[in-house]
């Protein structure tokens, strides 16, 4: 039997691929040996001498993978397997695997069917490897480190552990990939580090992100302009010839910075547990989940989640909701949770006490600070009722008549117009004095730092779909169960593989919105 078996001519690499286990075994002990004389007769300094050492260990991390491929596929084919309606096309298809070493060749047996149609290598099903050409590992990585940095960034940091990276298509296509898979797994109930609390607190709030326009999608899927002849072209001058080529663009608008925003819907569920002290401790368990979906699809997200947590339907468990001041959005989570406690959260009031109290003194000034204060002091002492009977004294004693009065009343009207339909949910003295939550500091910070540092940056111009996938991985990065999801998604492959299905994680599809139903 030959020690080495021609590969595909398509990869000129490497000539051949080994198909016995014992030439291989030698070539790695002399491989090792080599490693041991280099670091016993190396004489420069530290530096040079670890990436002198980590050139020589990638080709035997190959080696061992080679080995551990080998080894598989001829016990597998010592087993003479037989496959009803697959007939043995070949044992021995040669591939390129690429893994964190580098590229590794190896071989395998291809079955087809005799119908017709695609047919599987055992080898690959038994492994979980996909037709991406990737390790698994590799592809969990690279989605993983897209949840922080940009693909290009990605590709970077990539290429500065490894010495080398696919490209920043690939990265892109593995996040579109995996990302089909988050919605699937957070509607299982992924695992809790410890039992919940005794109350469940839901936060929502939103953030736009720039995407991109029809125009702009346009220009970037058209074909490229040849460069502009003519000139140096040199990189200081390139700008200029390439204004020359394209005309001058269409200046924009005074106060134009529309970004063309798209709103994801993001919410926080975490529980609270009551302590020795009386007071709710925690967050306990948070989870968060967004979508660029409608908000009734996020609401029934909410929704199903709080029943899996312990906190169904017709639970007599309290849970409290805490939202912004968009009362539609109050409206929708108090018909999915009618025995919630419905809150306000107490920062936009304040806010809107600042706006109300301008007209009446400078920006900045004591007197503004003491005038919002005192009705500060009555929002958190008395709740809404209280500052809305406050506000209106403040109305009747304004005159008809005089210098900026007409500011004064509108000021104090819209003020009102905005806490008269929200009363029900400004009940704060009760709530500061059970230890409930007021105001919506989880959520805030979970927008600013979920979508934001990623999804907001200067530049950035996305697609809902593709913006949908890294969100929903961002999500569950952010929750603590990468290493959870990405082995029930490799488990899910590894089914579909075993089905002799034809498995490719990579694709160029965005994801579709899903809509509530």
């Amino acid at each position: 039997m030959e020690e080495y078996a021609p590969m595909d001519q398509c990869n000129p690499i490497n000539a051949f691929c080994p198909v016995a286990t014992a030439p291989l075994r030698q070539e790695l002990h002399d491989q090792l040996d080599r490693v041991a004389d280099f670091c016993e007769t190396f004489d420069g300094r530290f530096l040079p001498f670890v990436k002198r050492l980590q050139e020589q260990l990638c080709p035997l991390g190959r080696l061992f993978i080679t080995l551990f491929l080998l080894a598989r596929h001829l016990r597998l084919q010592a087993q003479q397997r037989d496959y009803p309606g697959y007939r043995l096309v070949s044992d021995w298809a040669a591939r390129t695997l690429r893994t964190v070493f580098g590229e590794v060749y190896y071989g395998r047996a291809y079955w087809s069917p005799q119908a017709g149609g695609s047919g599987f290598h055992p080898l690959d099903a038994e492994l979980g490897l996909s037709r991406d050409g990737f390790c698994p590992l590799v592809m969990s990585l690279g989605c993983r480190l897209s949840t922080y940095l940009s693909y290009a960034k990605t590709t970077l940091v990539m290429e500065a552990f490894w010495g080398w990276s696919p490209s920043t298509e690939t990265v892109e296509q593995w996040v579109l990939g995996v990302g089909q898979e988050a919605a699937p797994y957070m509607a299982t109930s992924p695992p809790f580090t410890e039992p919940d609390g005794d109350i469940l607190v839901i936060e929502v709030d939103g953030k736009a992100v720039p995407t991109a326009t029809a125009e702009e999608l346009s220009k970037r899927r058209a074909q490229r302009r040849q460069p502009c002849q003519g000139g140096c072209r040199c990189q200081r001058h390139r700008g200029r010839s390439k204004r020359r080529g394209r005309g001058s663009k269409k200046r924009r608008r005074k106060g134009d910075k529309s970004k063309n925003g798209r709103s994801a819907t993001l919410v926080a569920m975490y529980t609270l547990r009551q302590g020795a002290d009386g007071q709710l401790h925690g967050p306990i368990n948070k989870r968060v989940w967004g979508s660029f979906a409608s908000r009734k699809q996020m609401m029934q997200w909410a929704r199903a989640e709080a029943t899996r947590r312990g906190f169904g339907p017709t639970t007599d468990r309290r849970i409290q909701i805490v939202v912004d001041g968009e009362k539609c959005l109050a409206q929708r989570l108090s018909r999915l949770f009618p025995a919630a406690i419905v809150t306000l959260d107490i920062c936009h009031v304040e806010e809107r006490l600042w706006k109300a109290g301008r007209p009446f003194h400078p920006e900045g000034s004591p007197e503004l600070k003491t005038w919002v204060a005192a009705l500060r002091h009555l929002l958190y002492a008395s709740g809404g009722k209280a500052v809305v009977a406050r506000v209106r004294e403040l109305r009747q004693q304004i005159a008809c008549r005089g210098p900026g009065t007409k500011t004064k009343r509108a000021a104090l009207d819209g003020l009102l117009k905005y806490l008269r339909p929200r009363l029900q949910m400004m009940h704060y003295a009760r709530w500061r004095q059970q230890d409930l939550v007021i105001a919506s500091g989880v959520i805030e910070g979970a927008v600013r730092y979920v979508i934001g540092e990623r999804m907001d940056c200067s530049g950035m111009r996305w697609i809902d779909g593709k913006a949908e996938a890294i969100l929903h991985l961002r999500c569950i990065e952010v929750n603590g169960l990468w290493d959870d999801f990405y082995d029930w998604c490799y488990d899910r492959w590894c089914q579909r593989l075993n089905k002799k299905e034809s498995v490719q994680i990579r694709t160029d599809k965005p994801l579709k919105l899903r809509e509530a139903a």
